[in-house]
């Protein structure tokens, strides 16, 4: 350095949020210093009664990370360790500090696979960097949720909401529900990938497929993360050239147990508005749910778009299942009750299904081929739609509350 430059201010790198509507999320930031020392500040909502255990955790970070000397800043609403965890790993690695593992302990049950035609009618979506729609999801029991790295995060938080959702997978309970996490396209969803699937989330959405084999890709960077396991996979079918390639993308590896929809892509990509009644879709959709059953996959509709609009949301789900369609995904919790019944049979439906399934296997035990009920002939592909409809009865649950 040249006699009488002025030394560069360190920059000061930052990570989380804060602000008056912030709540359940801290704000960290980081200042490198020659001091020789860790400087740590805290100012804490809860601090009363959680500043103490806040400093020791953070120090405890930092001495893991390597850090020997910086400031280090927190500005907290309320979030609990693994977000405070998220907060300060992410600005460590924007100040360049060396970091070593720095996920938090597992506190979130383990959870086995799950089977390929789980019952999925709902799948609450979660942004991945708002971890206060994270802390009570379970509670709305949605059959899924999505912690969703992609658009719902701005493209400059894509590395601090990673972190947070790989310690969410950590960390919190989601109940009965699945946990599926939906990447960013490649290269991001490289990255993706590498953080969170140690933490067993599946399955794994693929956003704006078009071609096989993005689907080939992301398997086999499945494989190489995780070798020996088995991770599911739903491709999101966003636009024109994804709806016409849609049989070989649900064939394109064993891993798909799903084609989803994404109709403000697709609608946007034909030039037209996406409306309630989804005339503008129908091409669309029904050629996923053909190309889904015709590779034995599960076919999940999109999201609807108005939370406040209850009779259209069920309207909506209705003509799905009637389409062939075995769940949509919601972006509010208010959501899932309507969807649930919207894709449950009526007593009606069921009742007329179970009749015929005891006429079916009464024919079989009495060696007959023909089926009857009553004075009519019941035809195979007839007992092969009760048949499916009294199994998804059982499965949501449905078949004991009727049989009372």
């Amino acid at each position: 350095m040249q006699p009488g430059t002025i030394a560069p201010v360190p920059e000061v790198a930052t990570a989380g949020r804060r602000g008056a509507d912030v709540r359940s999320d801290v704000h960290v930031s980081v200042e490198p210093t020659s001091g020789g020392q860790i400087e740590l500040g805290i100012e804490s909502k809860v601090g009363s009664l959680y500043g103490d255990s806040i400093r020791v955790d953070v120090m405890e970070l930092l001495l893991t990370a390597g850090v020997k000397s910086a400031r280090v800043q927190l500005e907290d609403q309320g979030a609990l360790p693994f977000v405070i965890a998220a907060r300060v790993e992410a600005a460590l690695r924007r100040a360049g500090h060396a970091t070593g593992d720095l996920r938090p302990a597992r506190s979130a049950p383990v959870h086995a696979p799950s089977p390929r035609d789980r019952v999925r009618r709902s799948r609450l979506y979660l942004p991945g960097n708002e971890p206060k729609f994270m802390l009570n999801a379970a509670l709305h029991h949605p059959d899924a949720v999505i912690l969703d790295l992609e658009d719902s995060v701005h493209h400059d938080e894509k590395d601090t909401a990673r972190l947070l959702v790989r310690n969410a997978l950590r960390c919190l309970d989601f109940g009965a529900a699945e946990r599926m996490v939906r990447i960013n396209t490649w290269p991001l969803g490289q990255m993706d990938l590498e953080a969170v699937e140690p933490e067993g989330p599946a399955p794994i959405l693929i956003p704006k497929v078009e071609h096989e084999r993005q689907v080939v890709e992301v398997a086999r960077a499945i494989r190489r993360f995780m070798p020996g396991r088995q991770v599911h996979i739903m491709p999101i079918l966003e636009s024109a050239l994804g709806i016409e390639n849609a049989f070989a993308i649900a064939r394109a590896d064993p891993f798909v147990v799903a084609l989803t929809s994404g109709l403000e892509g697709s609608t946007a990509a034909l030039g037209v508005s996406k409306t309630a009644e989804g005339a503008e879709s129908l091409y669309a959709r029904c050629r996923l749910v053909n190309a889904a059953k015709a590779a034995d996959l599960q076919a999940i509709d999109s999201v609807f778009g108005d939370v406040g609009d209850v009779e259209g949301l069920r309207s909506w789900g209705e003509r799905a299942r009637a389409l062939g369609f075995d769940g949509m995904g919601c972006i509010h919790p208010r959501q899932i009750e309507v969807i649930h019944k919207a894709f449950a049979p009526s007593a009606a439906e069921l009742e007329k299904a179970q009749r015929i399934v005891a006429a079916f296997e009464d024919a079989q035990r009495r060696g007959v081929s023909v089926v009857s009920l009553g004075t009519r002939m019941v035809d195979p592909p007839v007992v092969l739609r009760a048949q499916r409809l009294v199994a998804e009865a059982r499965r949501q649950g449905l078949l004991l509350e009727v049989e009372k």
